[in-house]
């Protein structure tokens, strides 16, 4: 009779077996949900994880905190390639790297290794509920994942590439993950280094492949946004551009005071920074920029020729409309490039209280 223990670490050679001895050994345990004993059966697990002897203990948990946090599954070259950042490193080691193997093995049979996607997953949708009812036992994940992808963008390796690459190369497998979602991890919870770390990346932002792998990836997504191609590199998305566009008020603040910028600098889209966190939604930022003498509210992009207001609108990000429109100088019936106003975008995507606010500020009734 096969165990529970057996289910457990035998899954940690579902990469080799295959797509049906997963299969098979997923419904056995989805099976083993419905009688009593599957948390103790976690707990003791995870015991046995944490008494492993040297580094063993400390990487399982590692991967365990990856896999449970991260924003999407990753690949287990990314994984590997993140266990392997020292973040009071200048560059990556390439020793420090764990073999997938290992990782694995550390782990118990805690994780799988899909043999289609080659993602790395909790062995059960069950053991994700049961890693986070305890709240001792990751600390600071989100912050602990920021530094790595902050430590890792730093390295002089990842500076001296291309910033018009449409894509990672081989060579640094967590790039394109620490680019996209270093932002989202950081704004879950900040620290000090975070802060160190992220006015460093931002330096000649507009010169570094980040910039490129962020804008990119935000194309496929982005809703009402201008569109980018990636050709040329994200020349003028400036360190003030890419903080406005992530919207994470403690960085916003600290990269105001970092230089003197030109408030109403356009980036590669014609893209200003208030234009960018209007398009966002990010109301701390937006609030941030018009306590400002000098940033001009009404500014359209060269492309599209729509303001901030247009932009916010389009969106729906009501908050945004409303403190951008506590202004009396903000114009709210300029017209795009297509003649679309703030409000004809509004009902044209339909937002509708977005319209109900402009139309009473303009007092227009139909």
């Amino acid at each position: 009779m096969i165990t529970r223990r057996f289910l457990l670490v035998s899954l940690s050679m579902d990469a080799i077996l295959g797509e049906v001895t997963i299969r098979r050994r997923k419904r056995k345990l989805d099976e083993m949900t419905h009688g009593n004993g599957l948390s103790d059966l976690y707990s003791t697990t995870l015991m046995r994880l944490k008494a492993q002897k040297g580094y063993r203990s400390v990487l399982g948990l590692k991967v365990l905190m990856w896999v449970l946090y991260s924003e999407r599954p990753l690949r287990a070259q990314e994984l590997c390639d993140a266990l392997g950042v020292e973040t009071e490193s200048t560059d990556l080691d390439s020793d420090n790297v764990p073999a997938l193997r290992t990782l694995v093995a550390s782990c118990l049979g805690l994780v799988t290794i899909e043999a289609s996607s080659s993602t790395v997953r909790l062995v059960h949708f069950t053991l994700q509920e049961h890693l986070s009812r305890d709240p001792t036992l990751f600390h600071s994940p989100h912050s602990t994942i920021a530094e790595v992808c902050l430590t890792y963008l730093n390295f002089g390796c990842v500076r001296d590439l291309s910033p018009t690459l449409n894509s990672a190369p081989k060579t640094a497998p967590l790039l394109e993950y620490a680019s996209v979602y270093w932002g989202r991890h950081a704004s879950r919870e900040m620290t000090e280094n975070i802060k160190i770390l992220t006015l460093k990346l931002l330096h000649r932002f507009d010169e570094h492949i980040s910039a490129q792998l962020l804008l990119l990836h935000y194309e496929p997504n982005r809703g009402g946004g201008p569109y980018y191609d990636g050709i040329g590199g994200p020349a003028g998305f400036t360190g003030l551009h890419g903080a406005a566009f992530l919207g994470i008020p403690g960085i916003f603040s600290a990269v105001l005071v970092m230089k003197e910028w030109d408030i109403n600098a356009e980036d590669c889209m014609g893209m200003t920074a208030l234009a960018w966190a209007s398009v966002k939604g990010h109301e701390e930022v937006v609030k941030a920029l018009l306590e400002r003498d000098d940033v001009n509210p009404n500014q359209v992009d060269t492309h599209s020729g729509r303001t901030p207001l247009s932009r916010a609108a389009e969106n729906g990000h009501e908050g945004v409309v409303k403190i951008l429109l506590e202004g009396n100088d903000v114009h709210t019936t300029t017209p795009d490039k297509q003649n679309e106003t703030p409000l004809s975008l509004a009902l044209s995507n339909g937002h509708h209280e977005v319209a109900r606010i402009l139309r009473e500020r303009d007092n227009v009734n139909f």
